[in-house]
């Protein structure tokens, strides 16, 4: 029996380490915690020092404020996002119909003519990117200077803008033979 005396004070010995190091462990994590808590502004030196569960509870109601205004900015980036539809189909209605393709297509297209300069927007999926390239090469090979492209990813879809200038003699039959050749990818 007296075997066994050293084995059970030894595993008691460790279970108190254990525990001493968890309960170490845990007061790390709350001072963590409190520290990420916004305390309102007031400074550390003139705040009152608050129990454990009041820390507790004032982190629970900061990460509540912090979900609601998450959830407050993400329907207001949804709503500016549906107005930029909204804008966008009311100025894509101002497109002339021979160069604007069909929408069930991969690929979208939406030429917009002012005088010498064409904004070209294409819409495509993240596999049809080569259409951007084919449009730069078709510009070039119609005599348009290109004065700004861009694209941004949006999930899936792929928006390409461009934005070029036609020389004065070729005006007329440049933009309609851009628009042929570019429409050939939405068919």
């Amino acid at each position: 029996m007296n075997t066994n005396l050293p084995l059970k004070s030894s595993s008691k010995a460790d279970r108190k380490a254990i525990e001493k190091n968890r309960r170490i462990h845990m007061k790390c994590l709350y001072s963590q915690l409190n520290s990420l808590v916004n305390h309102d502004g007031s400074s550390s030196s003139s705040r009152v020092i608050l129990t454990l569960p009041e820390q507790i509870d004032e982190a629970t109601m900061y990460i509540k404020k912090l979900q609601e205004n998450l959830k407050n900015l993400k329907k207001k980036k949804d709503n500016l996002i549906s107005t930029a539809k909204g804008i966008s189909n009311k100025d894509s209605e101002k497109i002339s119909r021979k160069y604007y393709n069909n929408r069930s297509s991969a690929v979208q297209i939406e030429i917009n003519e002012k005088g010498n300069s064409v904004e070209v927007i294409l819409i495509t999926g993240l596999e049809c990117q080569f259409v951007f390239t084919e449009a730069i090469r078709i510009f070039h090979e119609e005599k348009a200077e290109i004065v700004n492209a861009s694209y941004s990813v949006r999930g899936n879809t792929v928006f390409h803008t461009i934005h070029a200038q036609i020389k004065e003699d070729s005006i007329s039959h440049g933009v309609a033979r851009i628009g042929e050749r570019l429409n050939k990818f939405s068919i």
